[in-house]
């Protein structure tokens, strides 16, 4: 697994700090810290959660090595006061967080973390890290899989990949996000996601003819027929050579399962193949299409009438094209005196653009009669709106907007419990029940939600509650 190794997979500065608090007597301050995003990445009108296992394993087994202490020692930055402290440190503090395959959206917590404030600063960057590309590598293949239909896509992204540990990871959120299968060996093995794969140009160019290699290949995987037919000419070579492989395992009771074009029109090509096989009684064999696709591409590709039945998505999809990055933060909302009473922390700046809420907070989510997902409201956790009837919901930012929820049908908490004393503290689903999580959140979310295209705008509220106590901290903030 792509778990965190160490707890230096920090950043600098939160050492600094958290050896600043150290001095100042106030590094067993509690803190309340909440991990958010601020926009839905891909100009998409949602957000897949995911990368929470890995990072519960971080927390369950942070600890600092001897060569961790060393290495920090050769800085000349860090007190030996402050190094002993790390030497027998351990990660304390309760998790709550959405289920990992949850819908989410823009400023709510999909992450809360109470812990005394070193403790919080030292997770900071690797909760970002796992979360943020984890959540953005499924957002995207929940994208792509949303046009090509789920268990119609194939994870191809490997060699392309930010390195071996981004490839891994990003064919783990892949997976969760839709994709049915990946080329990644690796991935297979740790992560129990079925592996696929056909063969390569460099196959057929080994051999003499292109028949040959055709022939060669159904023979030894007669299971695992797809034969790629674009080495040379797709429609004068590559095809009628699969084609005639394919009538000679039909009379031998075998089946040619597919050929994959990776080149040229997509399109006309499908289209053509299509007629090709099907003129040709092959009419089961399947066309699996690659070379440089994504969900737009997938949607051009389907109003143009292509006959594709399975897509290799590599390139586009683990390097998430389009959005570099998952716009994830992680800011204090409140801290405390051992045993005192919490004091509300807010950021707030200019134009509230990059603004935080105060307090320690729960996310409900809200149904209507048609059990549909209606919109996020977000108060204070102890102190649960009433539901009975409808209420007004506050924009988060904005503090003129306001909106009216009636016909509620159903309020859930979306933020649970998942790791105390020490340990996770909540079951954690196989991949393939995060990924079927996906598909029912997503089926609960209106269609307007989900195109691709100026996405309508799912409603993230603030309770009255809330509210109130935001408005007054940012009143008091500009004294």
């Amino acid at each position: 697994m792509t778990v965190p190794p160490t707890p230096l997979v920090t950043d600098f500065y939160q050492l600094t700090m958290m050896q600043g608090y150290l001095v100042s007597g106030i590094s067993e301050y509690e803190a309340c810290f909440d991990l958010f995003f601020r926009s839905n990445p891909f100009n998409g009108g949602y957000t897949i959660a995911a990368g929470l296992e890995e990072a519960l394993r971080f927390l369950e087994g942070l600890s600092f090595s001897s060569q961790d202490i060393s290495y920090l020692e050769s800085l000349e930055t860090f007190s030996g006061e402050f190094l002993d402290y790390l030497r027998t440190f351990k990660f304390t503090g309760t998790v709550h967080a959405v289920a990992e395959g949850t819908v989410v959206f823009p400023q709510e917590p999909i992450l809360r973390v109470l812990a005394p404030v070193n403790q919080c600063q030292l997770v900071e960057s690797a909760l970002l890290n796992t979360i943020n590309f984890q959540s953005l590598i499924a957002t995207k293949a929940a994208r792509v899989c949303q046009e090509a239909g789920v268990d119609n896509v194939l994870e191809f992204g490997l060699r392309r990949a930010q390195g071996v540990d981004g490839a891994l990871t990003a064919s783990r959120a892949a997976y969760i996000g839709g994709c049915m299968a990946t080329s990644n060996v690796q991935a297979g093995k740790i992560y129990g996601i079925p592996v696929k794969g056909t063969h390569a140009h460099s196959w057929v160019t080994a051999f003499n003819k292109e028949l040959e290699a055709f022939r060669k290949f159904v023979e030894i995987y007669p299971e695992n027929s797809i034969l790629l037919v674009d080495t040379f000419d797709t429609l004068r070579s590559g095809v009628p050579n699969a084609i005639k492989v394919g009538l000679e395992m039909k009379k031998r009771g075998q089946k040619l399962l597919g050929i994959r074009l990776d080149s040229g029109d997509l399109a006309f090509l499908s289209i053509e193949v299509r007629r090709m096989l099907d003129e040709a009684g092959l009419v089961d064999t399947k066309i699996v299409c690659s070379s440089e696709l994504d969900e737009n591409i997938i949607h051009d590709l389907k109003i143009q009438g292509a006959k594709i039945d399975i897509y290799g998505v590599g390139t586009k999809l683990v390097s998430a094209d389009g959005e570099p990055a998952l716009s994830g933060v992680f800011k204090m909302s409140a801290i405390r005196k051992p045993g005192g009473q919490w004091r509300m922390k807010l950021k707030k700046s200019e134009g509230l653009k990059k603004a935080t809420l105060p307090g320690i907070k729960q996310v409900w989510r809200l149904y209507d009669v048609e059990g549909d997902m209606m919109a996020d409201l977000v108060d204070f956790e102890n102190k649960p709106p009433d539901f009975s009837s409808g209420l007004w919901g506050f924009h988060p930012r904005l503090e003129t907007e306001k909106m009216f929820y009636d016909g509620i049908s159903k309020a859930e908490k979306i933020l649970m419990p998942v790791f105390a004393n020490g340990q996770i503290a909540a079951d954690l689903p196989a991949l393939p029940r995060i990924r079927e999580r996906v598909q029912n959140q997503l089926s609960a979310l209106h269609p307007t939600m989900r195109r691709l295209l100026n996405p309508h705008i799912y409603k993230v509220s603030l309770g009255a509650e809330l509210n109130k106590v935001t408005r007054k901290l940012r009143e008091e903030a500009q004294l």
